[in-house]
């Protein structure tokens, strides 16, 4: 393949700022992705989710299909504020290429597309192929997850083209997820004069913070953290409102149920006297777990490396991804397609130059052998 033009064109990607909070960032990654796949004379279509996101896009060599042989899924967004493009646009060394999202997953996008241009006519003749690319992925595909599904209940399998770990492994299984907001409400006051008249939010917080982390069950790999905190006006105030950031993992979707019903209990009892705690759920991942079905096709992956010569193996990982709501659904689905990478989110991510020909190889091998 030409290495130098799948890096000219992961340079367009990574140069936009397209975090799922820019929406006309991610629609101009969208607009390049679109018209990438019309040179190769496949059908695309921009999918309208909202006003408060950008667009999904639609990708498919059998416009008119029911069904699909397979539904490969990326995502647009990533998790940098505009400007960061400009502060490090993507750049290389010898072995690496560094950028925001050159590893997550503006490679996975590509990966897709180079496969497809390589995989012969009898096989794109033979396979209904459909991709979808959502704009949300990264606060939880909250406005795409239902688009995403329904595409996949039309598959027989789904391949998400995230990244491959540091050491090459595919992921076979994902943590779930759930995020939260807490709110806490109470009644301000002046803290030297009348301080025994307020009700401070900011201690039924300290309280919940306490209470919350009580919930993490290291054996089963349940975690709860409190990431973001906010509340009160000024020193001097008896603080009436705070608020809190709660992200839960867990490998058990039971012991989810488990967590999310301590949760509401916990705050429905309340952490101080005459303070209001609500408590909202902002995202929700289930978990990916390898099912029977998923396990077949993880050995037609295994026969597909050992055509192209590629090592496979597999992890399962904590981070979620939209493989968590497919998998949900009943449907065999793998990931971690993509080409190996790291640093996923933070100003080292990286992408091997050396694994991106063969992650192709292996993709294209894979589609034409399902």
């Amino acid at each position: 393949m030409d290495l130098q033009r799948y890096i000219e064109e992961l340079r367009s990607l990574v140069n936009v700022d397209c975090g799922t909070q820019t929406p006309e960032g991610v629609a101009r990654v969208a607009g390049i992705m679109a018209s990438l796949w019309q040179r190769e004379g496949w059908h695309t279509q921009q999918v309208d989710l909202g006003e408060k996101v950008g667009p999904g896009l639609f990708v498919t060599n059998q416009p008119e299909a029911e069904r699909f042989d397979v539904l490969l899924v990326g995502h647009l967004d990533t998790v940098f504020p505009a400007g960061t493009a400009a502060e490090r646009p993507m750049s290389e060394d010898e072995t690496r290429l560094y950028g925001p999202g050159v590893s997550d997953m503006k490679s996975g996008l590509l990966n897709i597309l180079w496969a497809m241009r390589g995989l012969e006519e009898e096989h794109k003749t033979r396979l209904a192929i459909a991709v979808a690319m959502n704009p949300d992925e990264e606060t939880g595909s909250v406005y795409s997850h239902a688009w995403l599904g329904e595409l996949a209940k039309r598959a027989r399998c789904v391949l998400v083209c995230e990244a491959a770990r540091a050491d090459g492994s595919l992921v076979k299984a994902r943590k779930g997820l759930a995020g939260y907001q807490l709110t806490f409400s109470s009644v301000a006051a002046h803290a030297g004069n009348d301080p025994q008249k307020g009700r401070s939010a900011i201690n039924a917080l300290a309280n919940a913070i306490i209470a919350i982390n009580g919930l993490t069950d290291w054996d089963r790999g349940t975690t709860l953290n409190v990431g973001v905190i906010q509340g009160g006006s000024a020193a001097n105030v008896v603080a009436d409102r705070a608020t809190a950031e709660l992200d839960v993992r867990f490998w058990d979707n039971d012991e989810y149920d488990r967590v999310h019903q301590a949760l509401e209990a916990l705050c429905r009892q309340g952490f101080a006297p005459e303070v209001t705690t609500t408590l909202t759920r902002v995202n929700h991942k289930p978990a990916m777990v390898a099912s029977d079905a998923t396990q077949e096709l993880m050995q037609t992956v295994e026969a597909a490396g050992r055509e192209e010569g590629i090592a496979i193996s597999w992890q399962a990982v904590g981070g979620g991804s939209d493989a968590n709501h497919t998998a949900a659904l009943g449907i065999p689905t793998l990931d971690g397609l993509g080409p190996i990478g790291a640093g996923f989110h933070s100003p080292a991510e990286w992408l091997d130059k050396a694994s991106i020909e063969p992650r192709v190889r292996l993709l294209k091998r894979l589609i034409s052998m399902l």
